[in-house]
């Protein structure tokens, strides 16, 4: 309706798309994330609700998500429902890069602004994609690796075991072979073990992180590509001990990984800026309404975080974006 009433007004009166939009209701955002589990996922709902909170004149949004990223068919099935209801516009991560693509289309044939944050989707029917170059930061995870080694004074020559979230997700698997790649270009002498998958769950991370040592005492330490198993690869380490032997570098942030790169059983965090791909997904969505032309795609960058730097002023926002919530 709204986008009936932007149109009625841009046809009899001559205003321009941002000007119909303004005289229209505030906009109606749904967005949409990829398990409600999970802090990262909070992180970029707390970015969205807060651009609302800032523009409460411009846009209203209506969040959603399944309980794990390991649901792909619920995520589905949230948006096909979310369609139904003829948002002005859907922000989604979707979690698998095919099995939204359809509905995303049939979205798209509606006059629905199509928003894709953290993840691509198999189509060119959307109009933006908000993303980390997951390629480019795994291969900086490596790089880091190398470097954290060579700092305690160990050749980069021996093992390292990768601890996946999920098989068969475009993200993961970019950084997961970011890091394959990094480790050939920066350590060709390091021989890399797994990927061991755990369905994103931190227990089986744990468990796969103990029995991949278990196995392998010579082990260097484990990247781990998301912060679930970034929290069990944490709590492998302590568990056994080791935070003065093996390194372990991991993705995104939750106030598990930050206690344990306090603690030292985590050496390095890949920051993403899930805050940024909400409030900018939300952005980038409310300028497309408005006929603006906005970029096909976004990299909202990586920051590397150590004990070293994590209490940097320009970090702590990164670090733990709820710190950032508007009341």
């Amino acid at each position: 309706m709204k986008r009936i009433i932007a149109a009625l007004l841009l046809a009899a009166f001559g205003l321009c798309a941002s000007e119909a939009r303004a005289a229209a209701d505030p906009a109606d955002v749904a967005v949409i994330i990829k398990a409600t589990d999970s802090d990262f996922w909070q992180y970029v709902l707390v970015g969205a609700r807060n651009y609302a909170k800032e523009f409460p004149d411009k846009v209203s949004i209506t969040t959603y998500g399944p309980r794990s990223e390991a649901d792909i068919d619920r995520q589905v099935t949230i948006l096909e429902d979310v369609i139904s209801t003829k948002p002005d516009a859907i922000v989604i991560s979707s979690t698998s890069s095919d099995a939204t693509v359809p509905a995303l289309e049939d979205a798209k044939e509606q006059g629905i602004v199509v928003v894709t944050i953290d993840n691509r989707v198999n189509t060119d029917r959307v109009d933006s994609l908000l993303a980390t170059n997951n390629l480019a930061a795994g291969e900086l995870a490596a790089k880091t690796f190398v470097d954290l080694l060579k700092a305690k004074g160990v050749q980069p020559s021996g093992k390292v075991g990768i601890i996946s979230a999920m098989a068969g997700v475009q993200v993961l698997t970019d950084r997961d072979d970011g890091f394959v790649n990094g480790v050939k270009k920066y350590a060709p002498g390091i021989q890399l073990l797994g990927p061991r998958f755990c369905d994103n769950d931190i227990v089986r991370a744990l468990n796969n992180a103990i029995d991949m040592y278990t196995a392998n005492p010579d082990l260097l330490g484990f990247f781990a590509d998301n912060n679930h198993t970034g929290d069990g690869v944490a709590r492998a380490i302590a568990e056994l001990n080791l935070s003065d032997k093996l390194i372990g570098i991991a993705f995104d942030s939750d106030p598990e990984e930050i206690q344990a790169v306090r603690d030292g059983a985590l050496k390095a965090l890949v920051l993403q800026d899930p805050y940024g791909m909400g409030y900018y997904g939300v952005d980038s969505a409310l300028k497309k309404l408005a006929g603006q032309d906005i970029p096909a795609y976004v990299d909202t960058g990586v920051t590397i975080v150590t004990r070293e730097n994590m209490d940097h002023p320009d970090i702590l926002g990164l670090l733990d974006p709820m710190t950032r919530a508007v009341d």
